[in-house]
Order: structure tokens, then C-alpha cells, then sequence
């Protein structure tokens, strides 16, 4: 049974690996290189003339010093439906992200270069073929964007409520009525409940004991809830 042949293009700006590439990826049976191109001008001449497209596109992250290969991916998968596999010698997450939603379907470090011919082959076959690398990368940076969306929220609301309103959600988070409340800070019970309304509407909430949880989820309340700076 006869290999189908599958296209391939690289973006790459050192041109000593550029050849390399080529040549390496050139003595595997089913793969063709037909396009090199080092910056965004001559690969978007090609995305214009070229008739026979790729089928999975080698694109290097940053081109003369600048991530322009994540715009480009976007780009190519656009204009001709290519798989495109992201090349770096660098393990940055952030841009490892970025390229996943302009459109990359796989991650690739330089210096691994033999694993390329399975990943163009797999990227070719449509199957699944973001690397481990890849994976424990953009997990990493789900978990900081998580970690930033947290700080954010927990800014938020300790802006929004004062010190004297988080000492009241912590007493109804241990479980005091506003009459023991009203009591225990010496003050009336219609002073509690306006500053209970009062908060609830501050966090958009339904109750009292919903504001308590927020509050603590937060770490803005209870035995280790966190200082006016953020540290526990």
C-alpha cells in the first residue's frame, strides 16, 4: 500500500536548523517539505500564491526575536485548514497558551526534533496529538489563570466589605442569630440586619449565610483567613 505523501511547511528564522529540519524530515518516506520560510512577509506570499497547500505547518513561536508565530498560526490554520505544529527551544507558558487558542493543535521543543515525523504524522491523521510536554504546560498556565482569577475575586470583595461587616459575616459563619450577634457587639438588632442588607447587596447575594461562605471560600474569614495584604 502506497504512504500518502503529507506537505509540509516550516517557519523558522535560524536557518541552520531551518536546513536541518528539512533535510531530516526530507529522508522520511512520507514526508515532503515543499515551503521554508523564515518571517511572516513570505509566508503570507505563499498563503496567497500557493495552490497545493500545507498539510501540517512546522510554525516556530518566535521569529527574530518576537512571538510573531502565534499570529501566523492563526493565520495559516485560517487560510488552508493546516494542522499546525508549534516549535520552540523555550518552555514559556504563557506562549505555549496563546498558541493552543490561535488555533496550534500541538507543541513541539526543538531539541526533540526526532519525535517530529510521529507528530506531523499524527497531526496529519487528525488524532489527538498534543505532546505530554504540551499538556503539563497548558495545564500549568490553567492553573495560574485560576490562581490570578481567585486573587482578583478576593480583591474584590475585601474592597467591597469593610473590616466591621467581615466581623459580622464571621459571626454568622460560626453560627450566631442576629439577636446573639446584636448582643455580642452591642448593638441593636435593626443595626445588624441594615448592615447584613447592606452586604448583601455590596456581593449580590440572596442571604446572610451565602455572603458567610463566600466570605470564607475566599480565605476572608475564619482561624486563617488572610491580612489586608494577602498573606496567610
Amino acid at each position: 500500500m502506497q504512504m500518502s505523501e503529507i506537505r509540509v511547511w516550516i517557519v523558522e528564522d535560524d536557518p541552520d536548523w531551518q536546513r536541518g529540519l528539512t533535510s531530516y524530515l526530507n529522508s522520511q518516506p512520507d514526508i515532503t517539505v515543499t515551503l521554508t520560510a523564515d518571517n511572516a512577509t513570505r509566508l503570507r506570499e505563499a498563503l496567497q500564491a500557493s495552490e497545493a497547500g500545507p498539510d501540517v505547518v512546522l510554525m516556530d513561536i518566535m521569529l527574530h526575536g518576537e512571538p510573531a508565530g502565534i499570529g501566523l498560526a492563526e493565520e495559516t490554520a485560517a487560510s488552508t485548514g493546516a494542522r499546525v505544529i508549534m516549535l520552540t527551544s523555550m518552555e514559556e507558558k504563557e506562549f505555549i497558551f496563546r498558541s493552543f487558542q490561535a488555533g496550534a493543535i500541538d507543541y513541539q521543543i526543538k531539541s526533540d526534533f526526532e519525535a517530529l515525523p510521529g507528530a506531523i504524522r499524527s497531526a496529519y491523521a487528525r488524532r489527538s496529538a498534543i505532546s505530554p510536554e504540551a499538556a503539563e504546560q497548558m495545564r500549568q498556565e490553567f492553573q495560574r489563570l485560576k490562581r490570578l482569577e481567585r486573587e482578583f475575586e478576593v480583591r474584590k470583595m475585601r474592597d467591597l466589605v469593610t473590616p466591621s461587616e467581615l466581623q459580622l459575616l464571621e459571626l454568622v459563619d460560626e453560627g450566631y442569630s442576629q439577636s446573639q450577634i446584636a448582643e455580642r457587639l452591642f448593638i441593636s438588632i435593626r443595626t445588624v440586619k441594615n448592615h447584613i442588607n447592606h452586604v448583601l447587596k455590596k456581593l449580590n447575594l440572596p442571604g446572610s449565610k451565602e455572603a458567610a461562605r463566600k466570605a470564607r471560600e475566599m480565605g476572608l474569614i475564619g482561624d486563617k483567613h488572610e491580612d489586608t495584604n494577602g498573606t496567610m
